[in-house]
């Protein structure tokens, strides 16, 4: 099954962001490539080493010097590449195990890693394509102003290695982890939703439980659905002239054989143009941050909840983690949630995608450590100032109904385990939250 053009390059574009491959290779190979490049020149063009100061190379015409610093600075390297490799394979293993196992998506799409492995392998590279232009026969030739760029390279990389390990030491504090998180999660609700929300705006109305003559097609693969084209699934549906109601949102599991659209007048399809449908998803081995906000709550509600265990016991992360999640919350119900009906042409419904909406996110950001922090008094009361904090910033009454039926689960639970001397504080935080929903007007004869 062939995938669309945009939707390749948008994998491809993620792929580069986002893993230890692609972006260390090709920094790399340009470095390679660059002292190849100059040595050639440099042999092409022999006043280029005139430029070199004698200082630093006496003779220009020996290339014993140059072979030893070419092959000096490349070893070098290599040492190097290999404690930034066991670095960041400890750093993974600890916040792993110590935060979530979800978190190691965010540390490979980490740039300053990224660019570490590329300089320093770079480096050799250069090293390495330089290296043969240093030769004694058949007539001695020593390319001095690459030799001087691969030592401007490593005292460069010398001072890369301490940002790195600078780096290092604040990305893998929990407080970091969460707010990069949150970042990378407010950029993708900003893509996502971009326009601000309109409590008064209508939307959805009138979309058909199903669709007549619906016949459905199964998954090709299984995997997570990682994004949907819904332009170019509209464009197909109208091009076939058929309806198409989506089964699963963005961010669920689908096995292979299993149902995820049903297509209305789905007999009008010809062979293979299903799979042009089906090509529309892209499907993974694991959840991403392309379309899936719930994804990116998830990574801080496994840190709060490994936080809250009892063994861990750590309810100051827990409380960051609750700060981050309103953070969140309050973005959200800023934005306008995305169009579930798409029409084309205006009146006909072509493609139904269901997103995740604000009270299934709630659920997702809070639901779980709810439940596990029953007996903890401070991070119960974080969540209720967090859910006051999101009732204030948002005016649909729709949402501060839901905050507040939240915030009485919170205070009902607690009043499980804990003594009333304890729930005075929680009841007077409940009475706050409860204060964002306006009371019934009462019509005047």
């Amino acid at each position: 099954m062939s995938k669309s053009y945009p939707l390749v390059l948008r994998r491809a574009m993620y792929n580069l962001r986002g893993g230890f491959l692609v972006r260390p290779l090709i920094i790399a190979l340009v470095l390679g490539g660059a002292g190849a490049l100059f040595s050639w020149l440099e042999e092409e063009f022999p006043s280029i080493s005139q430029w070199v100061p004698a200082v630093i190379f006496p003779s220009h015409a020996d290339p014993q010097g140059a072979q030893v610093i070419l092959g000096g600075i490349a070893a070098s390297m290599m040492t190097v590449v290999s404690i930034v490799f066991a670095i960041l394979l400890m750093t993974l293993t600890l916040a792993s195990m110590q935060f979530s196992p979800r978190i190691i998506v965010s540390f490979a799409k980490d740039r300053v890693t990224q660019w570490t492995l590329g300089v320093f392998l770079g480096t050799f590279c250069y090293c390495m394509a330089a290296l043969p232009a240093a030769r004694s026969a058949p007539r001695p030739f020593a390319p001095v102003a690459t030799v001087l760029g691969a030592m401007v390279l490593a005292l460069a990389c010398v001072g890369w290695l301490l940002f790195f390990i600078h780096h290092i030491s604040q990305a893998i504090s929990v407080n970091h982890i969460v707010h990069r998180i949150a970042t990378e999660t407010e950029a993708m609700i900003d893509e996502m939703m971009p326009w601000p929300h309109h409590p008064e705006t209508m939307q959805h109305g009138g979309v058909p439980t199903l669709f007549p003559e619906e016949i459905a097609l199964s998954s090709p693969e299984s995997g997570y659905i990682r994004f949907i084209d819904t332009k170019r699934l509209a464009a197909l549906a109208r091009q076939f002239r058929v309806r198409i109601r989506v089964l699963r949102r963005v961010g669920h599991f689908v096995p292979a054989g299993v149902a995820l659209m049903m297509v209305g007048k789905g007999t009008r399809l010809a062979p293979g143009e299903s799979e042009q449908l089906l090509a529309a998803f892209d499907f993974g081995p694991t959840r991403t941050l392309q379309q899936d906000v719930e994804f990116g709550v998830l990574q801080i509600v496994d840190i709060a909840l490994k936080a809250i265990s009892p063994a861990v016991n750590d309810p100051s992360t827990a409380i960051s983690c609750v700060d981050q999640l309103s953070r969140i919350m309050i973005r959200f119900a800023s934005r306008q949630p995305p169009e579930e009906s798409l029409y084309d042409p205006p009146g006909v419904i072509r493609v139904h995608v269901a997103w995740i909406g604000f009270g299934r996110l709630l659920d997702a950001a809070f639901e779980q450590i709810r439940m596990y922090s029953k007996t903890d008094v401070a991070v119960s009361l974080r969540q209720l100032r967090a859910l006051g904090d999101i009732a204030a910033s948002t005016p649909d009454a729709n949402y501060r109904r839901l905050l507040v039926e939240r915030g009485a689960r919170t205070v009902a639970g607690c009043a499980e385990r804990l003594g009333e001397e304890e729930m005075r504080e929680l009841r007077a935080r409940q009475t706050v939250l409860e204060s964002f929903i306006e009371p019934p007007r009462l019509g005047i004869p």
